[in-house]
């Protein structure tokens, strides 16, 4: 591959497009099936308004802010992070306080993998929940994705012990403290 830089930005409110193909080749990762609240199936079906919308929020919103990885013009990561309406139920029912942020939808291309791309799009995701004035930022992950778990722990994440049934089994809770909350 090219030994360009990897650039990692806020998507653009005009991206809806790149946003559909990069979700479904991330739902096509052999981990999917226990990384993501989709499927390949129901995304390939979301018309483009869906993913149109997406980006509009996404990019221009300050409770929902979507990062992607650039190698030269190849989208090979992504990360989204979610300021959650305090008093209002999360995508798990969990009701979160003010301050806190969710990292969810996490991709990295498997060829990409190793190179710190992941780090770098977390530092940016949680540099920008920071600026929305949260302290807190938190993540699941699946009890069976030892992977992910070991990235995220490596990045500074620990288990908060709690964990919720989910639809694809049993997700662990971890949180990373941002700036000097």
């Amino acid at each position: 591959m090219s030994d360009a830089p990897v650039r990692v930005r806020r998507v653009l409110a005009t991206e809806g497009e790149r946003l559909r193909a990069l979700r479904l080749e991330a739902l096509q990762d052999a981990a999917a099936g226990i990384a993501f609240l989709d499927t390949y199936e129901s995304a390939a079906a979301r018309p483009g308004s869906f993913w149109d919308e997406r980006a509009v929020g996404a990019a221009l919103t300050s409770s929902t802010a979507q990062f992607v990885a650039e190698l030269g013009s190849a989208w090979v990561g992504t990360a989204t992070i979610l300021v959650p309406e305090p008093a209002l139920p999360d995508y798990f029912g969990r009701v979160r306080e003010a301050g806190t942020a969710l990292l969810v939808a996490v991709y990295v291309a498997p060829q990409h993998r190793g190179r710190g791309i992941l780090a770098r799009l977390i530092d940016a995701g949680a540099a920008w929940a920071g600026a929305q004035g949260c302290g807190i930022l938190f993540l699941d992950v699946h009890e069976e994705n030892a992977r992910a778990r070991a990235a995220y722990t490596r990045l500074g994440f620990t288990a908060t012990g709690r964990t919720i049934d989910g639809q694809n089994g049993r997700e662990l809770e971890m949180s990373r403290t941002l700036g000097d909350a």
